[in-house]
C-alpha cells in the first residue's frame, strides 16, 4: 500500500494523476496522506502500470508540506489530455523494509546524501545519477525542498 500508481476519487469515480510537473514534493504529500512515511521516489511514466478511467489531475505543484493532495495547486478537477502512459507514481518509506532501493533499481529513485559537514543531517546535497555523485544546483531551492531531503534521509 506504500508504493504504486497514484489514483484519486472525484465525483464518485477513481482516476489517475498525470506526471506532468510530478516530483518528490507531490509524492511526499501522497505518502503523508496515506500514512506511509517519507517519499523515496516519484517515478514518472506509469512505472507501476497504466491506470484506466479519467486522468483527474495534472500539473500538481505541491510544496511538500500539505496534509492532503487536494490542497496542492493543480490545473483543476477535470479529465485532462494526458495519456495513461504518463500516470504518476509514488514510492514511500513505509512498508518497504524488505525492498532495498538502489539508484539502478528504480527510475526516479535517486540516492541522495549530504557531504562536507559534521553528521549525516547537514551539508551540501549530492545526488547519485548515471553512476556518479553530483551536486544539486540551488536555483529555485527553498525550505520545502530541504524538508523533503531531510525527511528522505530520516533527519526530521
Amino acid at each position: 500500500r506504500c508504493a504504486g500508481r497514484v489514483e484519486v476519487q472525484h465525483d464518485g469515480h477513481w482516476g489517475t494523476v498525470c506526471d506532468d510537473d510530478w516530483g518528490l514534493p507531490d509524492a511526499a504529500v501522497v505518502c503523508r496522506q496515506l500514512g506511509c512515511g517519507a517519499a523515496l521516489a516519484a517515478p514518472p511514466g506509469a512505472w507501476f502500470g497504466e491506470g484506466s478511467g479519467p486522468i483527474w489531475l495534472n500539473g500538481l505543484r505541491c510544496r511538500g508540506s500539505e496534509e492532503r493532495l487536494v490542497l496542492c495547486r493543480h490545473r483543476g478537477w477535470r479529465p485532462h489530455i494526458c495519456a495513461h502512459e504518463e500516470d504518476a507514481s509514488a514510492v514511500c518509506s513505509g512498508g518497504l523494509a524488505v525492498l532495498m532501493l538502489t539508484p539502478a533499481s528504480l527510475p526516479g529513485a535517486p540516492t541522495v546524501r549530504l557531504v562536507g559537514a559534521t553528521g549525516r543531517c547537514a551539508g551540501r546535497l549530492e545526488i547519485f545519477h548515471a553512476g556518479h555523485w553530483g551536486t544539486v544546483c540551488d536555483d529555485l531551492w527553498g525550505l520545502p525542498d530541504a524538508a523533503v531531503v531531510c525527511r528522505q534521509l530520516g533527519c526530521g
